[in-house]
């Protein structure tokens, strides 16, 4: 009897040993290519990104992940609460105001989206799978290039090769940075093309938008991503969720964490069916 169930600890031990995920970080990747690099110093100082990907593992899911900031701040992040999931998750730097023009960060953004579509087959990722999200000045980003083609139709990708779009507390009017910088008032509400807004449509990719208490939430926040959840379903988009986390303020990360992991994997399975 003994034998028999150190022989099964055994066999336990061998199995999990096995199932293991091993994961790798690469650091400071360049986006651009080395000419841009060559053209611009602050485009090679601060246009890199950071990779967290599964080591013995193929045809995982990527998370885009672009950090917060005001478009004036911030810097690179690879989540803890995103790590050990069986995904691959690439932190972003994007140029900053007053440095270069806020709208810059969403050429950025798409360029660094446009990477990942192009190499992430080289570390064993699947480039259907591919999301793309973050959190405020992040969120913004990520719905921008999301729903606005242009960005990265100018990199040969095709936007609605997303797999899933989870902007968390992201601005959906134009960026309050965007609109200092053309001396519009912050409560001032503006709907032109640098507002994720102005380009709701029905063929875009899944959008889940979460964001804080609407009475604990920076000004206006719960209600531009309400406006733009009803507006994507008058446009005929038909995956469109909206998630108000009661209790918390803008810096609502931590709970909404799940939610984004729960809808990458809702995605895979459906995509798999």
């Amino acid at each position: 009897m003994k034998k028999l169930l150190l022989l099964l600890v055994l066999f336990l031990s061998i199995s999990l040993s096995a199932q293991k995920t091993d994961y790798d970080t690469k650091s400071n990747i360049s986006y651009y290519n080395t000419a841009v690099n060559k053209s611009d110093s602050y485009i090679n100082e601060r246009c890199v990104l950071d990779i967290y990907y599964p080591k013995n593992k193929t045809g995982f899911a990527t998370i885009v992940w672009f950090h917060g900031g005001g478009l004036t701040g911030g810097s690179k992040e690879i989540p803890e609460a995103l790590k050990n999931k069986g995904f691959a998750i690439i932190g972003v730097n994007y140029r900053l105001s007053p440095k270069a023009k806020a709208a810059k960060s969403i050429d950025d953004a798409a360029a660094a989206v446009a990477w990942v579509f192009n190499n992430i087959t080289n570390y064993g990722g699947d480039k259907s799978l591919i999301f793309v999200s973050g959190h405020s000045a992040g969120g913004y980003l990520a719905s921008m290039i999301g729903l606005d083609k242009k960005y990265l139709a100018k990199e040969n990708i095709d936007a609605n090769q997303i797999a899933g779009l989870i902007p968390f507390s992201g601005q959906c009017i134009t960026h309050f940075e965007i609109r200092r910088e053309n001396g519009i008032p912050e409560k001032q509400p503006t709907i032109d093309a640098f507002a994720p807004l102005y380009h709701v449509r029905g063929d875009a990719p899944p959008l889940l938008l979460i964001t804080g208490d609407r009475e604990l939430e920076m000004l206006g926040r719960y209600e531009e991503n309400a406006y733009m959840a009803r507006m994507m379903k008058l446009a005929g988009h038909k995956q469109t969720k909206l998630y108000e986390l009661d209790g918390y303020g803008h810096g609502m990360t931590e709970p909404a964490f799940p939610l984004l992991v729960n809808e990458v994997n809702r995605i895979i399975k459906e995509k798999k069916q």
